[in-house]
């Protein structure tokens, strides 16, 4: 099979209340990108990867992976829909469409290379798009709009969506534009495919596979880098 990457790194990260964007705070010894990538790179199969970066983004040239010759730089979109979009229209002026693409946030440097590739092969053996994810095992609560509990939801068959995701490359791709010009909101490339009326497959992952957001995420980070 042939398998590419896309990586959108092109947000500020505001909820970190950091000086620089979150994909370049420090990280064991690096950044948070940097061992974003450096696991990506170790996953079998992959061959390049699309970092898509903000236009004004003056931190990425900085960094030495940005040479990296598996390593290519797209521009990167206002939205992570955008930047994704971004990224499958350049691999579709070299690549087939029925190519695979991993999609995989800059923020979670944790993910386990064995998952991503369990991932992989489960989807490509079955011939489906998927993505890891964790099952949702706390009382789940909706509230209104002031923050006071309306009902408890119902915990089965939830479960957290995390990245990567995989799907082929045409079909990803139409599935984003018809939803973005739609108005249907595209928070990751799974409900992209749902509303094209795929039933993505859902691959069990660790809970380390966290996506740094919050300040507390990258102290967890660390220790889940520092515990492997």
């Amino acid at each position: 099979m042939t398998l590419h990457a896309i990586v959108p790194a092109a947000g500020i990260g505001s909820r970190m209340r950091a000086t620089l964007p979150k994909q370049y705070l420090p990280l064991a010894g690096t950044s948070v990108i940097e061992q974003t990538l450096k696991r990506l790179l170790q996953v079998r199969g992959v061959g390049n990867i699309l970092v898509a970066i903000s236009e004004s983004d003056t931190y990425w040239p900085g960094l030495g992976i940005s040479s990296h010759r598996r390593i290519q730089k797209v521009n990167g979109g206002r939205e992570r829909a955008d930047s994704v979009l971004n990224g499958l229209r350049v691999l579709r002026q070299k690549a087939d469409d029925n190519d695979w693409v991993l999609v995989h946030d800059a923020a979670r440097p944790c993910v386990r290379v064995t998952e991503i590739e369990q991932l992989i092969e489960t989807c490509s053996s079955r011939g489906e798009g998927g993505l890891l994810a964790t099952p949702v095992h706390d009382t789940m609560k909706r509230s209104d709009n002031a923050n006071r509990i309306l009902e408890t939801v119902p915990r089965d068959n939830l479960w957290h969506a995390c990245t990567p995701q995989i799907f082929r490359l045409g079909e990803l791709t139409e599935a984003i534009v018809t939803a973005l010009e739609s108005g249907y909101p595209v928070t990751d490339e799974a409900s992209a495919m749902e509303q094209a009326g795929q039933h993505p497959l859902l691959v069990e992952c660790s809970s380390s596979n966290i996506k740094i957001t919050r300040p507390d995420d990258l102290a967890l980070a660390e220790f889940y880098l520092g515990s492997e």
